[in-house]
This record gives structure tokens, C-alpha cells and sequence, in this order.
């Protein structure tokens, strides 16, 4: 049956209640293209792109996944929450970044002995890609007995793994490089798990770290009320510095998280130039909606590529996902925005 005013990419159902006309009409949205709702990031039609079954091995499930170009091809980090309970990082590799292959062994395992061990024995997790000085360096949160903290490791072939240190103190999360020296300075973005904002820390040496400084604040009655916190690495655009972030709010089923945009100035990082009033991408579709964490979007990777923000993704902490859009579209959410920062 055809209804004047509905698109043809909407199926549906509809039952008819006497001669009168239509009793009830529900109607599911699903787009040609892979969209859902009215988000500006668009999904891939492949979705989920990797799933638990697709692991060559049993484990609990599937969180968040840094993303970099290698060699001809796409690698991720992906976190995986081995059947004890615990995290690793496993690589995956794919030639057109939306068919991947996982490795059958970890990259990088919890550290089980030397000095790393009582910082990392619950696992390491949600892993950022930054490549800068000839080296791949890994942010990653370390859980451990006493607490979570940012580490940094690098690699080179993404064979073996060097740990660098642990750049924050205890309770600190969601850690960023910036792929170059501003000012002649490192630059990290981290959150405080205690806190709800965006810090900003700087660095001579990647080892040692200071003179924080606030840059982001959750806004109250927008998506982002309740915390915030950078999700992929910046990004160097012509405007300034693109950052993804995530923002959670509190509702009365639970957490919400979603993801948003923001652009930073280019020679001083912690001002704020633009940032979505609105989210550009929101947990609709069933595997973000279910999950071990439900209601979630969180990205830990973002590349740039002819012109197009493609944005990988964890659904619910059980698969990694895709999705895209122009980077056109993602600046123009930004700088319409009236300026609640």
C-alpha cells in the first residue's frame, strides 16, 4: 500500500480499522544510504563492521577502537574484554577500512610483571593512534587495583610495542595526543574520571606533564550536560584543530552518549573557536542501543580522508562500527551553533 507523504525509504505497517481509514500506522525509518534519524555523521551499510563472532577467538565482547592509515592499508586497535574479565588491545587490518581481519594473539596485553603490573592487572583499554616523529603512539587507559591512569606506548611496525610511561596521575582517562608540537610543546587532552570536563596538559618530553588547564565544560540542558571528554585524536584542519568528543547526559533509563564537534584555535588549543550545540551522531540504531553498555556511541578514532570525517566507533561496548559525513557538514554544525561554550 502507498500513503501520500511517505518517502519510499520507509517501510512499514499499516492496519486497517473499518472503512474509515487507517487505524494505526507504524512506521520504522531506514534510509538507502545507510542513515539513521537525522544525524550528520552517516552510517556505514556494513555496520557493525566487526561483531564478537567475527574474533578468532572466544571473549566477552567488543569495546572502543583507535584507527590509523598503514602501510597500503587501515589498522585498528581494538579493545577486547577477554572471558576473565580483563582487557587487551588486538590489531585489525583491512584494505578498504570497513572489511577488517583480527589478530588471533593480543598486541598488547595487561602488563604481568615489573612495575606496570599493579597499574595495569584489570586490563588496558580504549586505545587513541597518534602518528607523529616517525613513531605510532598509543594512548590507553590502564586499569589496575589502584586505579586508572593514562599510559603512553609507541610502536613503529605495530609488531611490538614499547611502553613510553604513564602520563597522568590516578583517576585520569580518555587521554588525546595532539600529531604535532603546538608552540613547541606536546599537547594531551585527558579527563579527569572524577570531573566531568575537558583538560588540556603540555609537555617537553611525553614523559612529564603540566600546567593544566581547562578547555571544555559540560553545558547544562544541551545533549552534553552531565561529562564530557575528547574522543579521536585532533584532527589539523584550515579552521584550526577538529576534536571529536563525547558527551554524556543522565536520564532516567541511564546514561546517554553520544558524540559532538568542536573546533579549537590553532596556536593556543585551549580556546574554544566553535562547538555543536547538537550532536552528529546518537546511539539509534539496535547494536547501539543493546549492549553490555547500552545507549552508547564512543570513538576513539577519526581520519580525514578527501574531503570526508570517517569516524570509527564502539556500539554499546559489543562492536565497532562506521560512519561518515563531509567534513564540510561537521563545520558548519560547529560554527551555526550559537556560542554556548
Amino acid at each position: 500500500m502507498h500513503i501520500a507523504g511517505l518517502s519510499d525509504n520507509y517501510t512499514g505497517v499499516v492496519q486497517n480499522v473499518g472503512s474509515e481509514g487507517i487505524g494505526m500506522l507504524a512506521v520504522k525509518e531506514k534510509a538507502m544510504d545507510g542513515t539513521s534519524g537525522r544525524d550528520v555523521i552517516r552510517r556505514c551499510p556494513r555496520n557493525p563492521l566487526i561483531f564478537i563472532d567475527d574474533l578468532p577467538f572466544s571473549s566477552s565482547d567488543i569495546w572502543n577502537a583507535g584507527i590509523v592509515r598503514y602501510e597500503q592499508g587501515y589498522l585498528m586497535l581494538i579493545t577486547v574484554e577477554m572471558l576473565e574479565g580483563r582487557c587487551a588491545l588486538y590489531r585489525a587490518d583491512s584494505d578498504d577500512g570497513e572489511h577488517f581481519t583480527v589478530d588471533a594473539q593480543a598486541f598488547m596485553a595487561p602488563a604481568d610483571s615489573g612495575p606496570q603490573q599493579m597499574y595495569e592487572n584489570m586490563g588496558v583499554r580504549d586505545p587513541r593512534i597518534t602518528s607523529m616523529d616517525g613513531w605510532f603512539y598509543i594512548t590507553y587507559v590502564a586499569d589496575g587495583d589502584h586505579g586508572l591512569r593514562l599510559g603512553l606506548a609507541r610502536t613503529k611496525d605495530f609488531r611490538s610495542v614499547e611502553r613510553v610511561g604513564y602520563i597522568s596521575q590516578v583517576d585520569v582517562k580518555n587521554g588525546v595526543l595532539f600529531p604535532c608540537k603546538v608552540g613547541g610543546r606536546y599537547l594531551l587532552l585527558k579527563r579527569p574520571d572524577a570531573g566531568s570536563s575537558i583538560w588540556l596538559s603540555y609537555s617537553d618530553d611525553l614523559v612529564f606533564w603540566g600546567s593544566s588547564t581547562v578547555v571544555m565544560t559540560p553545558r547544562g540542558r544541551f545533549w552534553d550536560s552531565t561529562r564530557i571528554g575528547a574522543a579521536a585524536p585532533p584532527i589539523e584542519i584550515d579552521e584550526g584543530w577538529l576534536l571529536i568528543y563525547y558527551g554524556e547526559k543522565s536520564t532516567s533509563a541511564g546514561p546517554l552518549v553520544r558524540l559532538g564537534a568542536a573546533i579549537l584555535d590553532r596556536e593556543d588549543p585551549s580556546k574554544v573557536l566553535a562547538r555543536s550545540n547538537i550532536p552528529i551522531l546518537s546511539p539509534r540504531e539496535k547494536y547501539e542501543r543493546i549492549g553490555d553498555v547500552p545507549n552508547v556511541v564512543f570513538s576513539c578514532g577519526a581520519l580525514l580522508e578527501d574531503g570526508r570525517l570517517n569516524l570509527y566507533y564502539g556500539a554499546s561496548d559489543s562492536c565497532i562500527c562506521r560512519g561518515s559525513a563531509p567534513l564540510e557538514d561537521i563545520l558548519q554544525v560547529c560554527f551555526d551553533s550559537e556560542r554556548k561554550f
